[in-house]
């Protein structure tokens, strides 16, 4: 799984100009979700993506976690995460999870912020989404479960 966690102080998401999802300050995830990935790789990315502290302390220090300053979470489901890009100019996207274990471990993904006791905001598994953010500092930090070694 790979994720990219954008630091935000507001973030939204939008299907056929309708918006589902919006937060306030926290982190705006895109989960891309590959062919081989498993439950380890799941509880790994949860644990890491809730752990961060990316956020400033009182002396301007990263060291603040999404918990210490009651933070939410904006998770969108991206494929192109998963994007080849070693021949020619156009993406090969084969490496991305079949879209029904995708939506699965997308789901599993946010439960599991969930029960961590996050507020868990999303966007919709498949659609076409307008997602508006104002990333904070900015911080945008890549985290890829196949590099965990």
């Amino acid at each position: 799984m790979k994720a990219v966690i954008q630091r935000v102080s507001k973030a939204s998401v939008d299907v056929e100009g309708q918006t589902i999802g919006k937060i306030g300050k926290g982190f705006m995830v895109l989960l891309g979700v590959h062919e081989d990935d498993t439950q380890e790789d799941l509880n790994y990315l949860v644990k890491k993506v809730t752990g961060l502290r990316i956020f400033e302390d009182s002396q301007g220090k990263m060291n603040l976690s999404l918990a210490d300053v009651g933070g939410s979470l904006l998770v969108i489901s991206q494929f192109t995460l998963l994007a080849s890009t070693k021949k020619g100019n156009r993406p090969s996207f084969i490496q991305a999870g079949a879209p029904q274990m995708s939506e699965g471990l997308y789901e599993q993904f946010m439960e599991a912020c969930r029960n961590m006791g996050f507020h868990v905001e999303h966007g919709k598994f498949g659609a076409h989404m307008d997602v508006s953010l104002i990333n904070d500092g900015p911080v945008t930090i890549i985290i890829d479960s196949r590099h965990r070694e």
